[in-house]
């Protein structure tokens, strides 16, 4: 059984942040920041929650330590990893209205 693809096997890494943003040296670190989770292929889900997918756990756990190498000075960061299981599971609402998640687009493999 080929279990490369299992969606028990890939996981979603999400990243909640609360930074302050009162002075200029905050609003520098949150952009820095905010930069530094797009540049690592991270995508906005809301304003503060961010999510990347990760084919496995060894690799989210390599952008876990990417996120903890560019750390803001203040404020709060939570890390956390769920399955594509448990990612799939998520009810989204726009009012009292559902709406079904963007579809994932597929990695291309070379080799």
């Amino acid at each position: 059984m080929n279990t490369r693809f299992s969606e028990y096997r890939i996981m979603w890494l999400l990243v909640f942040f609360d930074l302050p943003t009162d002075t200029r040296k905050n609003r520098r670190a949150y952009t820095d920041f905010r930069k530094g989770l797009l540049n690592d292929g991270f995508t906005m889900f809301q304003f503060s929650i961010y999510v990347r997918n990760c084919p496995s756990i060894e690799n989210a756990e390599m952008h876990k330590k990417r996120i903890k190498s560019i750390l803001p000075e203040f404020g709060k960061v939570g890390i956390m990893c769920v399955t594509d299981k448990q990612f799939a599971a998520i009810e989204i609402f726009y009012g009292a209205k559902i709406s079904k998640p963007k579809p994932i687009s597929l990695q291309l493999e070379l080799f």
